[in-house]
């Protein structure tokens, strides 16, 4: 009974890393269009901030998927 409870507290912890992995990213990205004022990634000058922004995004989407809750079953 006590290691379902320390695994559902451990899946929670490592989905909202990821979540800030997800958050982060999006961040960066807003953070970056302002400051330079600029919102293409693929041009030659940017592109060094896509390379950053979108693993941070992607293993936020794909992690916080594996991690969700799952269904209860009834």
């Amino acid at each position: 009974m006590a290691e379902t409870e320390g695994s559902e507290l451990q899946r929670k912890m490592i989905f909202f890393i990821f979540m800030a992995l997800l958050i982060s990213g999006v961040l960066l990205y807003w953070f970056w269009g302002l400051a330079y004022d600029t919102w293409n990634p693929f041009t030659r000058g940017n592109i060094g901030i896509y390379t950053i922004y979108t693993p941070l995004i992607a293993f936020g989407i794909i992690g916080m998927l594996l991690y969700r809750k799952k269904p209860s079953s009834a």
